[in-house]
């Protein structure tokens, strides 16, 4: 039996995933009409879309900036893309807000832009830190390296913008918010740089 897939529906999801009017279509058709499975189905076929185009080069762009509303947070991202023309376009301004907004309201804060460059020493410092926590004063050497090892892969996620959760829908991170704007407008693009300043910190 075929489930017949009416157009408000169809425009429905399109307005939820930004994706076009006959790959919502599509979508829905392979689901059953089921919205959740078929906006599940779109944001994976959006990842190999943008996966195919990481290699492309990235010279056009632009630089954001948001100031929060309490005028004590502001961020300065960058942004890079292929062609100036999708540079001005309101898709790659609505991912340069996201990320920004996002810099501003996470906490933590986010420190690097990819989990490799999260510095060092702040890695070494909060391994210290809890190795010397209470909890692990009488559990044996190993024992305490590998509660600490996982531990510090949360770290690290938690503060490697790509990874961290996207405030504005945690079932996403940062990463798929990227690489669905890759997607729907079909040019590669990398977050290159990203400032973030606080008063009083």
């Amino acid at each position: 039996m075929t489930t017949t897939i009416s157009a408000k529906t169809v425009a429905a999801l399109r307005a939820k995933t930004g994706a076009g009017m006959m790959d919502c279509k599509k979508a829905l058709a392979e689901t059953g009409g089921d919205e959740q499975k078929a906006m599940e189905l779109l944001r994976q076929k959006g990842l190999k879309t943008a996966d195919k185009k990481a290699d492309r080069d990235t010279a056009e762009g632009r630089i954001y900036s948001y100031i929060h509303h309490n005028q004590r947070v502001g961020v300065m991202v960058q942004i890079a893309c292929e062609t100036d023309f999708v540079a001005r376009g309101d898709d790659f301004e609505n991912l340069c807000s996201d990320v920004c907004m996002h810099i501003a309201a996470m906490v933590p804060a986010p420190v690097a832009i990819e989990s490799s460059d999260v510095p060092a020493e702040l890695i070494a410092e909060e391994r210290r830190i809890l190795l010397g926590s209470e909890d692990m004063a009488n559990k044996p050497d190993e024992i305490k390296e590998k509660i600490v090892d996982g531990r510090i892969d949360k770290f690290i996620k938690e503060r490697a913008l790509l990874e961290q959760e996207f405030v504005k829908d945690p079932s996403m991170t940062i990463n798929d918010r990227l690489k669905a704007t890759i997607a729907k407008v079909g040019e590669n693009m990398r977050i290159e740089k990203f400032a973030r300043f606080e008063l009083g910190s």
